[in-house]
C-alpha cells in the first residue's frame, strides 16, 4: 500500500529546510485543525504532551486548549519565535521527530502534525517510544486539499501542493506501537485570493525555487484564479479539505 511521497533523504531535507524560515506567513494561511480531530486524539488519561514538529503552533493551541502540559519540538527558530508568542507559557526545543533532546518515558502523547512526510518513519517511531510512556499514545495527522473536487486537483497542481497522502494511505509505526486506528474529517478553509498565493508561497516548492519560477507559479495562479474561474477581487475562497488522523498506543518494552 501507498504511504506517501517517495523522496530519498537529501530531497527530504532540502525541502523541510524551507520551513527553517517565512514562519508569519506560514502561521497566518495555513489551515489549522478541526475540533473533532483533536478530541479524537487525545486520550482521556493524557496529561502531559509532545508536539513535535509544532511549527507556529496551529495543532499546539488545540492541545492546551483540551488542558494539557505542552512541549513544543521544532527544528526551526524562527517558527518557534512565533509560536512563543502566540504560546508564551509554552516550553519549545530545538529538535527533530527523529531526535527530541526530550527525557525517556516523559509524555502520555506524542504528536505529529503535518511532519510525518518530513521524517525518518523508523527513527521517529524509534524516538516516540522512547519519550512515550508504556500506554502512550503516538498521534499522526495531516491535511490535505481535497483533489478529488476537480477545480482544487488543478489549483493544488499549479501550487505544486501535490496529493502527499491519499486517504488509503495508512503509517507504518513498526512493532513498538499497536495497530494504528484513523479519522479522516472533511471541511473547509476561507481565504481571499490574496491569501491563497500566499499559500502557495509558504510551500516548500515555491520557498526552494529560482524567482523566475516563483514568478511563474504567481501568474500561473492569479490567471487560474481570476481569468480561468473568474473569481472577483474580493472572493472569499472556500478551500476543501480533509484531516486525517491515526493514532497508535505504545506497546510494553
Amino acid at each position: 500500500m501507498r504511504t506517501g511521497p517517495r523522496l530519498d533523504d537529501d530531497r527530504r531535507r532540502e525541502l523541510a529546510g524551507a520551513y527553517l524560515s517565512g514562519a508569519g506567513r506560514y502561521d497566518r494561511v495555513r489551515p489549522g485543525y478541526p475540533e473533532a480531530i483533536a478530541d479524537w486524539l487525545v486520550p482521556a488519561h493524557a496529561r502531559e504532551a509532545v508536539d513535535v514538529g509544532a511549527g507556529t503552533g496551529l495543532f499546539t493551541r488545540a492541545l492546551v486548549d483540551r488542558g494539557l502540559d505542552v512541549t513544543a519540538v521544532d527544528p526551526s527558530e524562527d517558527m518557534l519565535a512565533v509560536l512563543s508568542t502566540r504560546l508564551p507559557s509554552i516550553p519549545t526545543v530545538l529538535g527533530t521527530a527523529e531526535e527530541t533532546h526530550l527525557p525517556a518515558a516523559s509524555a502520555d502523547l506524542l504528536t505529529l502534525a503535518q511532519t510525518w512526510h518530513w521524517c525518518d518513519h523508523a527513527a521517529t517511531v524509534r524516538e516516540a517510544a522512547r519519550v512515550l510512556r508504556p500506554g502512550g499514545t503516538l498521534a499522526l495527522v495531516w491535511n490535505q486539499l481535497d483533489v478529488a473536487v476537480p477545480w482544487v486537483h488543478r489549483l493544488s497542481r499549479i501550487m505544486h501542493a501535490g496529493d502527499v497522502f491519499s486517504p488509503d494511505d495508512r503509517p507504518d509505526v513498526g512493532r513498538l506501537f499497536g495497530t494504528p486506528e484513523d479519522l479522516l474529517v472533511r471541511w473547509t478553509q476561507e481565504l481571499t485570493l490574496a491569501d491563497v498565493i500566499d499559500l502557495a508561497r509558504s510551500r516548500s516548492y515555491y520557498r526552494r525555487a529560482t524567482p523566475a519560477l516563483q514568478s511563474r507559479v504567481e501568474a500561473n495562479l492569479d490567471w487560474y484564479l481570476t481569468e480561468y474561474l473568474a473569481f472577483p477581487a474580493g472572493a472569499i475562497l472556500r478551500l476543501p479539505y480533509y484531516t486525517h488522523a491515526w493514532r497508535a498506543t505504545a506497546l510494553q518494552p
